[in-house]
């Protein structure tokens, strides 16, 4: 994904086939979601910081979450 210099949301959003998102109304979506994100990081690090949490390990802490989300395509075993 190529991003925006200004830390908006990236050009480009790759689809599983690696042709990029078309619709605009994904694009829409995905732009959203981008700032709600966005906004919720950067609350939840400096709050944290501020706090005295040490910058690198959150930094850590918060890419594994990233990390360990699962797909929401992958199958599913009962509830």
């Amino acid at each position: 994904m190529t991003r925006e210099t200004t830390g908006g949301p990236p050009a480009l959003w790759p689809g599983a086939d690696g042709r990029p998102i078309a619709c605009r109304e994904k694009l829409k979506m995905l732009a959203d979601n981008h700032a709600e994100l966005a906004q919720t990081l950067r609350d939840v690090f400096e709050d944290a910081v501020l706090m005295g949490v040490d910058e690198a390990a959150l930094r850590e802490l918060l890419a594994g979450m990233v990390r360990e989300l699962e797909s929401p395509k992958r199958a599913r075993g009962p509830a």
